[in-house]
């Protein structure tokens, strides 16, 4: 009979398959400190990554780390998302050959709060989108996110009382030696001692979490291996008393697996050329949808390579092993449907944007790439007005404003033609297409009046007129009530 509660020694969830494994299944671990660590996550550990606000969004390469700790939740594990607001006033050196340009504190402060509403919806969907893909997750066993801030335990902090702590305890030849520094110091423009010291606070950031919050593991990109371990060193060296004055941890020396502090990253996504992804590589895709959709989530993974395809459905989704073989398996056999690819950026944009943004991707993608009224009609006005929110192809008018009006009017209304001699020669050469079907007569008049409003001339409970003209110069007609237009001015 199953217990109603689950202590830390107990197994939760679903601790029958260990963590541990199912990340190495799916390609998840470059490296790890020691192999004890699968021994450590067989019972419920408290595991963290953490987040420097650098942008007011996160990336795609902040979601394969973000991915990894999901699974950590999910398995009935403690996760820990870290907003770096201290460490993002100094910036990380890793990965970098120039140095970050410092924020000011309000680009800082709007940034941490665009990044922490993130981290809440990414860990709220994914949870949701988990649970409906793996029938063995047990709700009852997960514990609450909850996000944390490192200026919380450096507010207070002096330079004096953190070099006479974590500064002793700290060996500046290995700082030296570690690559995000090495590779700094030999480079024309050297590093900051700024950002030299950025390992120590993330170092301090481990060690304030395990002895507060009783963090074991940090999951990290490869590029913070020296970083995870000058904290998991720092955890070793300095005993709890050296800072906190009440209670006191002794040195490990050795200890059990489960008393230990553990480091774990992750490959660094990288594009076919093996650039990595992410803000500095001028390729990011982001995960807020006001800077890159839903429908450009959807088509960046439709475009996935045949060679990656596999790769990135074991890391970007919760789809049974089984599955993403059947399915690679299936696009192999006939490689031009792009099965594998369709069903990869389905399930991606379901994670990050939920089920709505699935279908607002899809809605964007049949008006854009759909090869007749039928693969729209499925979608209603709100499906439309979601997927091109943002969007300034997206052209909304007064109902009466089209009562009557060509086709050659239309367009020049939506902006699509200049004037309407350019509509008729583009009708007469088969170039000016409604609702993805061509159009013969210029003088066509889609909406009669208000009794047409409404047919099947239009879309999307007939308020939408998808209007093209060439392969790829889209207008959509977005016709208003009274009440809407209104609305739309305030």
């Amino acid at each position: 009979m199953r217990t109603a509660a689950v202590s830390r020694e107990q197994r939760c969830r679903s601790l029958h398959t260990n963590v541990i494994d199912t990340l190495r299944e799916r390609n998840f671990i470059h490296s790890v400190t020691s192999q004890d660590i699968h021994a450590c996550a067989a019972s419920s550990v408290a595991v963290y990554c953490g987040v420097d606000p650098t942008a007011s969004s996160l990336h795609l390469g902040n979601m394969v780390t973000l991915m990894s700790l999901l699974h950590f939740h999910v398995a009935g594990h403690k996760a820990i998302p870290l907003v770096g607001n201290a460490t993002g006033m100094i910036g990380d050196p890793s990965g970098r050959s120039t140095e970050r340009v410092a924020l000011d504190r309000d680009t800082l402060a709007a940034n941490v709060a665009g990044i922490e509403a993130q981290l809440e919806r990414f860990f709220t969907r994914g949870t949701e989108y988990a649970l409906k893909r793996d029938s063995s997750i047990d709700s009852r066993s997960l514990k609450k996110i909850r996000i944390l801030h490192n200026a919380d335990w450096y507010h207070g902090m002096n330079i004096l009382a953190f070099l006479g702590s974590v500064g002793r305890y700290s060996r500046v030849g290995a700082m030296m030696a570690r690559d995000s520094v090495k590779s700094r110091i030999t480079s024309a423009n050297g590093i900051s001692y700024t950002e030299f010291s950025y390992q120590l606070l993330q170092a301090y950031d481990f060690w304030h979490l395990f002895h507060n919050h009783g963090c074991r593991i940090q999951i990290g990109g490869s590029d913070q291996w020296g970083n995870i371990t000058a904290g998991t060193d720092l955890i070793h060296r300095m005993d709890y008393d050296q800072v906190q004055k009440t209670g006191v941890i002794h040195e490990n020396n050795g200890g059990t697996s489960i008393d230990r502090a553990f480091g774990l990253t992750i490959p660094l996504l990288t594009t076919s050329s093996g650039e990595k992804f992410g803000k500095s590589a001028g390729n990011a895709i982001w995960l807020d949808e006001r800077r890159t959709s839903p429908f450009d989530i959807y088509q960046f993974f439709v475009k996935t390579a045949d060679a990656d395809v596999e790769r990135f459905l074991n890391m970007f989704t919760f789809l049974p092993k089984k599955t993403i073989q059947d399915v690679v398996a299936e696009h192999q056999t006939c490689p031009e449907k792009f099965v594998a690819q369709k069903l990869l950026a389905a399930e991606v944009t379901e994670l990050i944007h939920g089920v709505s943004g699935i279908r607002q991707a899809l809605c964007a993608t049949e008006v854009l790439f759909g090869n007749g009224q039928g693969d729209v009609q499925g979608f209603s006005a709100c499906d439309f007005a979601d997927a091109f929110a943002h969007d300034k192809r997206m052209v909304s008018v007064p109902r009466s404003a089209v009562y009557g009006k060509s086709i050659s009017d239309i367009a020049v209304l939506t902006g699509a033609c200049r004037s309407k001699s350019e509509a008729s020669r583009l009708v007469q050469g088969g170039g000016l297409y409604w609702n993805n079907q061509p159009v013969s007569d210029a003088k066509w008049i889609p909406a009669a009046d208000s009794t047409s409003v409404g047919c099947s001339n239009f879309v999307g409970d007939g308020t939408i007129g998808i209007l093209r003209t060439g392969k790829t110069n889209y207008r959509l007609l977005r016709l208003l009530d009274s009440d809407q237009e209104t609305k739309e001015q305030v």
